[in-house]
């Protein structure tokens, strides 16, 4: 039978686990674990208290390291980094077990604290953590009553450090209970093979130009001083960056100003000249930060030179997309300026009067920098690919909306299809520019998920110019044009419904709906299961009946969430591209491409000059795995000696 280690501990580090990850977390000098809480099968835990100079038993060492023994932890990556670094040791992933991803495939809380009190367990964790973890686990200010000392040693308050014990202990006891609760729905292997393909890449790592971060923040700190400076001769203020105090200002000049959001001012710099614009314009440039994703990468960063675990496996939950942590890479700015490597040069080398002279805007440029400071190491380049219009290809495909799927076969011109089929023009009449291809573009993107006037909008519809007015029809002429992606909105929420309500498994194309011990599981044609949990009808904002259940709502609290087709259909679509992008990673890194990073639709490895190819790579993207028979899929990519978006 197979022999299972349950572990949990505790550690101090002077870096912040929080801000900077645990791979710089585990990587200071002044790291060490603490305490090793462990359960072997199940049975009783114990508590080593290696701060107090206990050692590892030997079958506890040996099991760490035997791949044949499954080691299990609530965020599994913690425990296995820190052990690396304390064994001096690589612990690679492969015979470990992460019970924060089993909860989140049940779309169940990441934390354990609540994960534990939405399953109800009789063992919670224990409340007073917070506070010893504070006592024990990082620096404390010197003062004169603790003796000038900057830690908390376990002989400092010997009573905290017993209940300390006790507290690991408790963590190990709620995992065993979180595993036990969720014993019917193991990971199937499928998934842990991609578990175990992110714990690697993230144990990879990216390596940073520092040279370049470091002078980006100096660059950044010295501008702001500047533009500072100009606001404080302008207008006197004690403060120019205080919005009341820059509101009174331009009153005294004649000017009310209800907001000072980047929109408003954007639109009173049109209407204004001499000192109010440029007081504007320096609002603008002193509101714009750039630095904060190169101060994440300095925080980051590891001893080795590179960012360690910057992708959170099924980090959005509804989807089971990956999500970004540390530096976020999932939101990175796109690089629009032609010269990028010049302006690259030039921050690099610190000439910062020359940027100034020869681009617009400073913090834009330096923004436009930030996926630069990415590079691959020496002997190697990046080589890129991403998915072509992915999503678009997912809906047309499970909807049978055939005239979409037979656009991608073709020559891929969705937009200017979409345009032809709303507006009843030939295609031939539909140029790059013209303003039937903007209203088909921003009509593709924003209406898909039943997205209609606010959804235009927010896709920036207004800003192209078209009025509110012009809007509704626009709406109403796509969803004329896409019939089958309608009627699947309403298939789908039809059959959503019916499988909560009637207990009735349903299938709608390829997608099946069936409801089991308390939780609705939508199966994508991959064969994986969305989860919905404690699924029911309630009256929805709109007074209508409609399927809500629990989840994490937008205000990251677990609360009961109203949802219908449109959402459903957009998790399904997303979650199927999720799944199209988790294949092609696997191909990818079996083929001899080590992946650094990916980013919604985007693999970047690190590939040795003089080995493989972009062709070969956005081939591979491209294979259709079986379950997705008839999806035309295509990927496009490029090579580069820094991270760009070309």
């Amino acid at each position: 039978m197979e022999r299972v280690l349950s572990a949990d501990i505790e550690t101090f580090s002077d870096v912040d686990l929080i801000k900077c990850g645990v791979y710089a977390y585990a990587d200071s000098p002044a790291f060490e674990i603490l305490l090793f809480a462990y359960s072997f099968d199940g049975g009783e835990t114990q508590i080593i208290d290696l701060a107090q100079g206990e050692k590892l038993p030997a079958e506890v060492e040996e099991a760490i390291f035997d791949v044949s023994v499954t080691k299990t932890a609530y965020n599994a990556n913690f425990e296995r980094t820190c052990l690396s670094k304390y064994f001096g040791r690589y612990i690679p992933p492969e015979s470990w077990h992460c019970s924060a991803v089993q909860a989140a495939m049940l779309a169940l809380p990441r934390s354990l604290e609540d994960v534990g009190r939405v399953l109800g367990l009789d063992e919670q964790k224990m409340k007073e953590g917070k506070e010893l973890i504070r006592y024990f686990c990082v620096p404390c200010k010197p003062t004169k009553a603790n003796g000038g000392r900057t830690r908390n040693l376990p002989c400092h308050a010997l009573e905290k450090w017993e209940l300390f014990k006790t507290y690991c202990k408790r963590d190990v006891d709620v995992e065993k209970s979180i595993r036990r609760k969720l014993h019917n729905f193991p990971i199937p292997e499928s998934e842990m093979e991609l578990y175990r393909l992110d714990q690697r890449i993230n144990d990879r790592g990216v390596l940073v130009d520092m040279g370049l971060v470091e002078q980006a923040i100096a660059c950044e700190r010295l501008h702001k001083e500047v533009v500072t400076k100009r606001a404080y001769e302008l207008t006197g203020l004690e403060n120019p960056n205080s919005v009341a105090q820059l509101k009174g200002w331009l009153g005294d000049m004649g000017m009310e100003a209800e907001s000072l959001s980047k929109k408003a001012v954007a639109e009173m710099i049109a209407e204004t000249d001499g000192e109010v614009e440029e007081l504007l314009r320096l609002r603008l440039l002193m509101a714009k930060t750039s630095v904060k994703k190169y101060e994440a990468m300095e925080r980051s960063v590891c001893s080795d030179g590179r960012i360690h675990g910057m992708l959170m496996f099924y980090g959005a939950n509804r989807s089971g997309r990956w999500s970004g942590k540390n530096v976020q890479i999932q939101n990175l700015p796109k690089n629009d300026i032609p010269d990028l490597e010049l302006a690259r040069d030039l921050v690099k080398q610190g000439r910062f009067e020359d940027i100034e002279l020869l681009y617009d805007s400073t913090p834009n440029v330096l923004s436009e920098l930030i996926r630069t400071a990415f590079i691959p190491k020496l002997g190697c380049r990046f080589v890129v690919a991403d998915f072509s219009a992915i999503e678009a290809r997912v809906m047309g495909w499970l909807s049978g909306e055939e005239w979409v799927l037979d656009v991608f076969r073709g020559d891929g011109k969705l937009y200017e299809m979409t345009a032809s089929r709303m507006f009843g023009i030939p295609m031939a009449e539909i140029g790059k520019g013209s303003p039937e291809r903007a209203k088909g573009k921003v009509a593709s993107l924003s209406c898909q998920y039943g997205g209609s006037t606010n959804g235009l909008i927010s896709m920036g519809a207004l800003d192209m110019g078209l009025t509110e007015e012009e809007l509704p029809p626009l709406v109403a002429a796509w969803r004329k044009a896409n019939p089958h992606m309608v009627q699947f909105w309403w298939d789908v929420d039809a059959a959503a419904i019916k499988a909560v309500t009637e207990k009735q498994k349903t299938k709608v194309g390829k997608i099946i709906f069936e409801y089991m011990s308390g939780i609705l599981f939508i199966t994508l044609p991959s064969g994986r299961k969305l989860s919905y949990v404690k699924p029911r009808m309630a009256v929805n904002r709109f007074g209508r009946d409609g399927l809500t259940y629990e989840g994490i709502a937008e205000n990251k609290k677990w609360s009961r969430i109203e949802t219908y087709g449109p959402k459903l259909v957009e998790n399904i679509v997303q979650g199927t591209a999720r799944d199209l992008l988790a294949e092609a990673m696997l191909r990818v890194e079996k083929k001899g491409y080590p992946i650094v990073m990916h980013c919604h639709d985007e693999i970047i490895a690190e590939v040795p000059e003089g080995s493989g190819s972009v062709d070969e790579m956005c081939e591979i993207m491209a294979i259709q795995p079986k379950w997705a028979e008839g999806l035309p899929l295509r990927a496009d990519g490029y090579q580069c000696s820094f991270y760009q978006k070309m």
